[in-house]
């Protein structure tokens, strides 16, 4: 028994409305444009000339190391047409305690960054923005393991902040 059998006259009206989409659509303009399609300019070459500013402190070092990669992962040297200054802030809490040891048995990292992308030459920032992620992780009565755990967090919303800040970045680049 074949399937348009079974479902009678509106399976085969709905097969014939189903073959006949695309050709109907065949003649609609695209209007949605990949992020990194050439449009006129070169956004690789963009997000390669942005020099990104020393961030202090361990997690500072994670995410500028993480956003180097994602703008200039070709270990080329490009003159910098643009700073990236990034301001981070982390704050840890857990949410979880243990009725019977009253100890932690989960922990949040929430990492925040501000950041603004300033023309070389001085002048108004491009874009100013803030982005935030959130990494949980399970905390054990092993000292060691709650640090490695913790730092593991940290790294995981490095890389999301680095996501986030590259997207809204290159975003911008892409309509200037």
């Amino acid at each position: 028994m074949w399937w348009c059998d079974r479902q009678g006259p509106r399976g085969i009206a709905g097969l014939g409305l189903l073959a006949f989409a695309p050709l109907a659509l065949g003649g609609c303009e695209a209007t949605i444009h990949p992020l990194y399609m050439s449009h006129g300019g070169n956004l690789q070459a963009e997000l390669q000339s942005i020099a990104v500013d020393p961030i202090p402190d361990r997690f500072g070092h994670y995410l500028g190391d993480k956003l180097q990669t994602a703008l200039n992962g070709t270990g080329s040297h490009v003159a910098p047409r643009y700073h990236l200054v990034v301001v981070p802030s982390l704050s840890t809490s857990s949410p979880l305690v243990s009725t019977v040891t009253s100890t932690a048995e989960a922990g949040t990292v929430l990492a925040t960054a501000n950041f603004r992308l300033i023309p070389v030459g001085g002048g108004e920032p491009v874009l100013t923005g803030s982005v935030k992620s959130t990494a949980t992780y399970d905390r054990t009565e092993q000292r060691y393991a709650n640090l490695r755990a913790a730092r593991d967090a940290e790294i995981r919303d490095a890389d999301t902040l680095a996501d986030l800040i590259t997207q809204q970045v290159a975003a911008k680049l892409a309509v200037k």
